[in-house]
């Protein structure tokens, strides 16, 4: 099961999971750190970064370990 969807917000999966913040900037989204990422959720900011959201998601997932999944 993953542990990030697309509805979570961006500040949220960079606070519980700092390693992503490198499949951000490798993906080209990097308001990771702006104030608008504490409510834009995946989705939204992959939308409109022209980013595409499915692909975001598994490179965020693979980042994280998903042991953490099944606390």
């Amino acid at each position: 099961m993953d542990v990030i969807s697309k509805d979570m917000p961006i500040g949220e999966v960079v606070e519980k999971y700092p390693q992503t913040v490198e499949v951000f900037l490798r993906h080209g989204l990097m308001c990771f750190g702006c104030a608008v990422a504490r409510f834009e959720n995946l989705e939204q900011g992959a939308m409109a970064h022209g980013i595409n959201v499915e692909l975001l998601l598994k490179d965020l997932n693979a980042a994280v370990p998903q042991a953490s999944a099944s606390n």
